[in-house]
C-alpha cells in the first residue's frame, strides 16, 4: 500500500463501502451454496455475487490493498466462467469462494484496526485460480440452439445477460415465458398489485424481468406489466397466481433456426455478457442516497443533547422568574415552540441513525454456516426480522450478544442428526430468530431452538450449586462469568464467554431485558427486549428518600397512588398493593438504593407513589416519595467499570447543574434479588 497520508483520508469511506459490498457478497454467496446443493443453477445470485466482487476489487485497486484485489481478482474470474455457465458452479467450487470472503473480510478488519494487510495466502489463490477449469466443465452442453421471439421478449429492452438467462432457460429443458398481468381496481381489493403478484409468481417461476406495459391492454386497461420468465410451471398456475384472465401466457421461443452453429464456442456466451452492465448498479447506488460516517450523526446528536439541556435550564429559569411574579407569558409560548422544534429535530436525528434490524443480521446465515460444518449437525436458520429498526448505537452493541445466543443454539442446544432422529425429530434443527417494534418503544427480539433444552442439572453441577426450581433461577445460574458446561474448548464454545456477556450487553448496557423458556427435549427460547434507542429519551422525574432520579417512560408500564396496601412489606422489604383488583409486589426503592432512613415511610416501602414496571414479564410496584414530571433527557452512560452498577442506566443533567441517576428499575430489582439469595450461600461458585 502507499501514500499512506492519502489513503488514511479515504479509509473510512472505502471501509464502509467495503463492508456492505461484503455483506451482500456473503448473502449472494450463500444462496448460491443453496442453489448448488439443490443441483440447481442460480444465474441472478451468481451475477449479483460477480458485481459485488468487481466493485470491491476496483475500489481496493484505487486505494492500493493489493491483497483484496489480488483475491477478488481471482474469485472475480471464476464467477465470470459461472454466469457463463448459465449460473451453475460445481460444489467444489463453493467453499475457496467462502475462504475467498473470508481472507478479504480479515483484511480489512486489519485495515480498520490501522494495520497493514496482511499478504494473500499463495495456497488460497492457487484454489482460486483453479476454479476456472471447474467452471468451464459445470456448464451444461446445450442439446439444441434456441433463439427468443423478438416481439414477445421486448429483444431490445433486454440486457444480454437476460437474454442469455432465457435463452439458457430453454435450453435447459424449461418453457421461457412471457406472462401479462392487467391491474385493476377489482384485483386490487383481492390484494393483487405488480408486489404482490411478483411474490406469487417467484413461487413457480425464475422471473428475468418485469416491464411496465402502457397503451390499451387486455380488458381495456390502459397499464399492464409483462413478466418474462422461466418456469416449469402449468399455465393454469401461472394465470391462476395473476388473477386469471384478462391476463395472458406466451411463449417467448421463436422457430429454431435452420444451421445451429456447433462446438464449444457456440455453446457458451461471449465473455462480454457482464461487462456491459456493471455500470448499472454503479447508476441505482447514488439514486438519492446519500452515505454519512456515523461519527458525523454523533456530532449531531451531541449538538442537540447540549440544546436539551439548556432547554431544561431555560424552563427552571422561566418557572423562578413566575414565582417571583415576573410577566412570563410570551416566554412561556416562546418555550413551549422551542420545545416543538427541539422534538422534531430529535426526531429527525434519531431516523437518521436507525439502521434496519435485517441488515444487521445479515451476516448471521454466514454464521450458522460455518457452525454447520465445525459441529457435523444439520441447521435451518430462519429470520423474520421484517421491517424493524432500532438505533445504529444499540445494534452495534447488541450484535455480539445475539451472535452468542446463536452460536449456543447450534453447539448446545441442538442435538447430532443421529441424536435427533432417536429422539423422533427431524434430522435437521431450527434455529429461528424473529423480532417486532413494540410500541413502548423497545424492539423484542425472540431465538428460539427445537434442541434438548437446557440442562438444569448439567448447569447446576457446573456451578457447584443447587439445582434451580425455575427458569428465572436457571437463567441466572447461566449467566454466572465463566461458567461453562464443557470440559474442554472446542472450536466454537467451551471458553467461558457466553450468557454472562449477553446479559451484561442487553441488560447493563443497553438497560433492557432477557428472559429464558426452556423445555427439556422440545428446545429453548430466548427473548432479548431493548430500546431502540439509548441516548434520548422521555424520562420521569421523582423524589425518593430526599434524593432526585429519572427513569425511561417506556420501561414504565403505569403510575398509582400508594393507597390500597394489601399486605405491608415483611423483612425482604416487598409487600403488596392493590392495582385494579389484583395484587402486585410492592418494593421499596429507597431500601433498594440503601437511601431512606430506618423506620421512614418509604424504607417501608409506603411511599405515597409507585411506578408499575415489568420484571421478567411480571408488574412490580416500586414505591416513591413524590413524582415530579416527564421531561426529556439526555442519557450520559457510566463508562467507568468502579461505578458502573447495575440498575443504574447512567446520568443526565436535569438543567441545575447537578448529575441526576437514570434508574433501570427492573435491572435494579433483580440484581438486589439475586444478590439476597445468593448471599447465604457457602461454596459458591467463582470463576
Amino acid at each position: 500500500m502507499t501514500g499512506k497520508g492519502e489513503f488514511a483520508e479515504f479509509l473510512p469511506a472505502y471501509l464502509a463501502e467495503v463492508d456492505e459490498l461484503l455483506a451482500a457478497s456473503q448473502k449472494e454467496l450463500l444462496a448460491v451454496e443453496e442453489a448448488v446443493r439443490k443441483g440447481q443453477a442460480q444465474p441472478r445470485a451468481v451475477r449479483e455475487l460477480f458485481r459485488a466482487l468487481h466493485t470491491l476489487k476496483g475500489l481496493s485497486a484505487m486505494v492500493d490493498v493489493e491483497p483484496v484485489v489480488s483475491l477478488a481478482h481471482w474469485m472475480e474470474a471464476s464467477l465470470r466462467l459461472a454466469d457463463q455457465a448459465g449460473g451453475r458452479l460445481p460444489e467444489s467450487s463453493v467453499e475457496p469462494l467462502v475462504e475467498g470472503l473470508r481472507a478479504i473480510e480479515l483484511r480489512v478488519r486489519q485495515l480498520g484496526a490501522g494495520k497493514a494487510a496482511s499478504p494473500a495466502p499463495a495456497g488460497l489463490l492457487e484454489r482460486l485460480e483453479a476454479l476456472g477449469p471447474q467452471m468451464r466443465d459445470a456448464a451444461p452442453r446445450r442439446a439444441r440452439r434456441v433463439v427468443l421471439d423478438a416481439d414477445a421478449a421486448f429483444a431490445s429492452r433486454l440486457a444480454a445477460s437476460e437474454r442469455e438467462q432465457l435463452e439458457g432457460g430453454l435450453a435447459g429443458g424449461q418453457r421461457a415465458l412471457r406472462l401479462d398481468f392487467v391491474p385493476s381496481s377489482e384485483r386490487a381489493a383481492k390484494g393483487l398489485n405488480i408486489n404482490t403478484v411478483r411474490e406469487r409468481v417467484a413461487k413457480l417461476a425464475d422471473i428475468v424481468k418485469v416491464l411496465p406495459l402502457s397503451g390499451a391492454a387486455a380488458g381495456g386497461a390502459s397499464l399492464a406489466f409483462a413478466l418474462l420468465l422461466n418456469t416449469r410451471a402449468e399455465d393454469a398456475d401461472l394465470l391462476d397466481a395473476v388473477g386469471g384472465p384478462p391476463a395472458t401466457v406466451r411463449s417467448l421461443e421463436a422457430p429454431a433456426p435452420a444451421e445451429a452453429p456447433s462446438g464449444d464456442a457456440a455453446s457458451l456466451p461471449g465473455p462480454a455478457v457482464l461487462d456491459e452492465e456493471l455500470e448499472e448498479p454503479e447508476v441505482r447506488r447514488g439514486g438519492g442516497l446519500l452515505r454519512v460516517e456515523v461519527s458525523r450523526l454523533d456530532e449531531a446528536m451531541e449538538w442537540l443533547a447540549a440544546l436539551v439541556v439548556n432547554r431544561s435550564r431555560l424552563t427552571r429559569a422561566v418557572a423562578a422568574l413566575t414565582q417571583a411574579g415576573a410577566p412570563t407569558r410570551e416566554l412561556t409560548a416562546i418555550l413551549q415552540e422551542n420545545g416543538r422544534q427541539l422534538r422534531d429535530l430529535r426526531s429527525a436525528i434519531l431516523r437518521l441513525r436507525m439502521v434496519r434490524v435485517g441488515d444487521v443480521l445479515e451476516r448471521l446465515p454466514l454464521l450458522v454456516r460455518g457452525l454447520r460444518r465445525a459441529t457435523g449437525k444439520a441447521v435451518r436458520l430462519e429470520l423474520d426480522v421484517g421491517d424493524a429498526e432500532l438505533d445504529k448505537a444499540v445494534a452495534d452493541r447488541l450484535l455480539p450478544a445475539l451472535v452468542h445466543l446463536v452460536r449456543n443454539a447450534v453447539d448446545h442446544a441442538l442435538e447430532s442428526p443421529e441424536e435427533r432422529q432417536a429422539a423422533a425429530k427431524p434430522p435437521e434443527g431450527l434455529v429461528r430468530l424473529s423480532c417486532h417494534a413494540r410500541a413502548n418503544g423497545q424492539l423484542e427480539l425472540t431465538l428460539r431452538d427445537d434442541g434438548r433444552g437446557v440442562d438444569a442439572q448439567a448447569v447446576a453441577k457446573a456451578a457447584n450449586s443447587a439445582v434451580p426450581d425455575s427458569a428465572d433461577a436457571l437463567l441466572d445460574l447461566l449467566c454466572r462469568p465463566g461458567l461453562s458446561t464443557r470440559q474442554e474448548a472446542t472450536r466454537t464454545s467451551g471458553r467461558g464467554m457466553g450468557m454472562d456477556i449477553v446479559r451484561r450487553i442487553v441488560v447493563e448496557q443497553l438497560g433492557g431485558e432477557l428472559r429464558m423458556d426452556t423445555r427439556k427435549g422440545v428446545g429453548t427460547t430466548f427473548t432479548v427486549c431493548v430500546p431502540l434507542t439509548v441516548t434520548l429519551m422521555d424520562a420521569i422525574i421523582f423524589e425518593c428518600a430526599g434524593r432526585r432520579y429519572a427513569v425511561s417512560v417506556a420501561t414504565v408500564e403505569e403510575l398509582i397512588d400508594v393507597t390500597g396496601v394489601v399486605r405491608p412489606a415483611g423483612a425482604d422489604g416487598v409487600g403488596l398493593v392493590e392495582r385494579r383488583g389484583a395484587a402486585v409486589p410492592l418494593v421499596s426503592l429507597a431500601r433498594l438504593l440503601d437511601a431512606g432512613g430506618p423506620g421512614s415511610a418509604s424504607e417501608a416501602g409506603q411511599g405515597a407513589k409507585a411506578l408499575i414496571v415489568r420484571q421478567r414479564g411480571e408488574p412490580v410496584a416500586f414505591a416513591v416519595d413524590r413524582l415530579v414530571g416527564q421531561q426529556e433527557i439526555v442519557l450520559r452512560p457510566l463508562e467507568d467499570p468502579l461505578v458502573r452498577v447495575p440498575g443504574v442506566a447512567g446520568a443526565t443533567d436535569l438543567g441545575d447543574g447537578q448529575p441526576t441517576l437514570v434508574l433501570d428499575l427492573g435491572a435494579l430489582g433483580a440484581a438486589r434479588s439475586g444478590r439476597r439469595k445468593r448471599a447465604p450461600r457457602v461454596g459458591e461458585w467463582v470463576t
